[in-house]
């Protein structure tokens, strides 16, 4: 068994780290790099992304892989919902296009439990796509961390 590296914060969470942890996780996903992203699971981590069941770091980073050359100019924001000791619920939306170029914006809801060394062993996604017109979209900042001044989703309104 290999022994994996705390990754603060650690729980059991407060509103403060809670808080934290899904702006770590909002800027690593914003990354779009499949192995930058893993490392915030455990070896062993349990995932289900809509209908689709993923075990463990490797297919963790060949799903994010084909999800991101399929979702073209990948943003996303992430929002505290709630949080317990060792969990955390938020909801998201992220923006993007296909390579027809017909935008999406996702809606969803995850589930979050994390082991005592700050990895997240399990992720549990909920997800809906609506199509939008390019004149629609309100992420437009470039690729990569959402700027400190971006407003969040409830000041967008969603």
């Amino acid at each position: 068994m290999t022994i994996e590296a705390e990754r603060p914060p650690l729980p059991p969470f407060t509103h403060e780290t809670a808080l934290q942890k899904v702006r770590l996780a909002e800027d690593g996903w914003n990354s779009r790099d499949p192995e930058r992203v893993s490392l915030a699971y455990t070896e062993d981590c349990h995932w289900r992304n809509r209908a689709e069941f993923i075990e463990g770091r490797a297919e963790i980073q060949a799903f994010l892989a084909r999800k991101w050359a399929r979702e073209l100019e990948y943003r996303l924001i992430k929002e505290l919902w709630a949080f317990t000791n060792d969990r955390i619920a938020v909801r998201f939306a992220y923006e993007w296009h296909d390579d027809s170029g017909q935008w999406y914006r996702s809606y969803g809801n995850e589930n979050w439990e994390f082991a005592a060394n700050g990895l997240m062993r399990r992720r549990i996604a909920s997800i809906n796509d609506a199509p939008i017109a390019e004149a629609g979209r309100k992420f437009h900042w470039p690729q990569g961390r959402r700027p400190d001044d971006h407003p969040g989703l409830s000041a967008l309104g969603f």
